[in-house]
């Protein structure tokens, strides 16, 4: 596998962390370069004007965003970053498309039940439309233990 340009989506939780330090490990084995993507969603429901609430969200993502970059440059890797605004899933995959990456590293909140069946999954969906393969990486529940 030629992997030369990795796609890290990063919504700021903790299983994105996660994906991004394994995303950073593989990408100095491949000598890859990576893209790191944040999707801004707002459902809107009504006619609000949101634009201001908006440039608050892109002002903080880019915060975020800027202290990933650094982490990962500090590893000696060429990174940039992408804030985009829309549906998660769609725009990972575009994203995907665009970039023409060779593979897409990303955390999964591990939702099931109800709430998944509500939410659906990004990483699922990701999984079944992407270009390229997707790793998808899990923080290990509280309770589980290693074997």
């Amino acid at each position: 596998m030629n992997v030369q340009h990795i796609l890290v989506p990063m919504d700021f939780s903790s299983d994105a962390e996660q994906a991004l330090d394994c995303a950073v490990e593989l990408a100095q084995q491949f000598q890859a370069r990576l893209t790191l993507l944040h999707v801004i969603y707002i459902p809107v429901t009504t006619e609000v004007n949101l634009s201001s609430y908006f440039v608050e969200i892109e002002s903080g993502a880019q915060q975020g965003m800027e202290a990933y970059q650094k982490r990962a440059e500090g590893k000696g890797l060429t990174v940039d970053t992408v804030i985009v605004q829309g549906t998660p899933f769609r725009e990972i995959v575009e994203i995907a498309k665009t970039k023409q990456v060779d593979l897409i590293i990303m955390g999964t909140h591990g939702r099931t039940g109800m709430t998944h069946l509500l939410m659906g999954s990004v990483a699922e969906r990701v999984v079944r439309l992407a270009p390229c393969p997707v790793m998808v990486t899990r923080e290990k529940a509280k309770n589980e233990t290693a074997s």
